[in-house]
């Protein structure tokens, strides 16, 4: 009987033991798969005081189609495409110096891309939240506290004119930075647990790091780190760090098509910049600050500081 009943505990052990076992290869099979893609810049919400003088900014000017935001909070979503846009809501504080909401990127599979970063240390809610279009999407925070939005797009029921299409000032937006303290952390968060690779970095003295653009894995968008901010930045300065770009072919035909719609060019100096990237850029501020980086897809010469080491971003053929 002795015998029988060490038997029978030998047994559970080992059953304990394997079945651990298998939720560790179970654990380290989901780390191992090939990751859901992220595929690029989703949207970039923002804080407005005026939604008004905004929507006359996004819509008039830009050329974005205006669509009610569809979260608690009322506001507007102004789109490039058929599946990026911005996002405008009332801030928390009136006046608050930090525009910034979060950052939005776009994959294949929400629920797989939710499980795959906690098995990697990250935390993340219960579960993706479900919206009527059937688009799929959860938040995370960045090591700083920066939210992060991750969104399997729904069905999309926009179906502009042909004259808002033809509106549009651009149809990409290639990328979104904001500011950044700890390099290495961010890396972690990007590199390591999302995939993301360093597309570009420089800085505007020689030796600097001053901007980090890091690519998503399955596309042409990064995001930016803005590492050159002082400790207590000013309203103007995080209204520049913390921003969008929208690409272009050719910046001349956007300033024309701008002054066209009645915007002016600071007196005395040429708005079009040769960035150290190599790239043209062109900077508009919303009524809120927040900048607006017009850059062209291509670069006219080499980058300083380091070479690019991904593909270029070109303009949506979306609508």
């Amino acid at each position: 009987m002795v015998s029988v009943l060490h038997s029978r505990k030998v047994c559970r052990q080992q059953w304990s033991t394997l079945l651990a076992g298998f939720g560790i290869f179970l654990s380290a099979l989901a780390v191992a798969q090939k990751p859901p893609a992220i595929t690029g810049i989703s949207h970039a919400t923002f804080y407005t005081d005026d939604i008004a003088k905004s929507r006359e900014f996004y819509v008039s000017l830009l050329g974005w189609l205006p669509v009610p935001a569809t979260g608690t909070e009322p506001g507007l979503r102004f789109y490039a495409n058929h599946a990026q846009y911005v996002e405008l809501l009332p801030p928390p504080v009136h006046g608050q110096p930090d525009r910034l909401d979060l950052v939005g990127f776009a994959t294949s599979d929400a629920e797989g891309l939710r499980r795959l970063m906690a098995a990697k240390g990250v935390t993340v809610p219960a579960a993706v939240t479900v919206e009527d279009d059937g688009s799929r999407s959860f938040l995370v925070h960045d090591p700083e506290g920066n939210t992060v939005e991750f969104t399997q797009p729904g069905r999309s029921a926009l179906s502009p004119s042909s004259a808002e299409v033809a509106r549009r000032l651009s149809t990409h937006i290639m990328h979104a930075g904001y500011a950044v303290h700890d390099r290495a952390a961010l890396d972690h968060f990007y590199k390591d647990v999302l995939g993301f690779h360093l597309y570009w970095q420089g800085g505007a003295k020689a030796g600097d790091v001053d901007w980090v653009m890091m690519q998503v894995p399955d596309g042409t968008d990064w995001i930016e780190y803005m590492l050159y901010l002082p400790a207590q930045p000013t309203h103007a300065q995080l209204g520049s760090a913390n921003h969008i770009a929208p690409g272009v072919v050719h910046m001349a035909e956007l300033q024309r098509r701008l002054e066209q719609r009645g915007w002016k060019a600071p007196a005395g100096k040429d708005p079009q910049v040769l960035g150290v990237d190599g790239k043209l850029q062109l900077d508009l501020n919303d009524p809120d600050g927040t900048r607006i980086e017009f850059m062209e897809f291509l670069p006219i010469k080499a980058p300083c500081c380091s070479p690019y080491t991904g593909r270029q971003p070109v303009a949506s053929d979306g609508w």
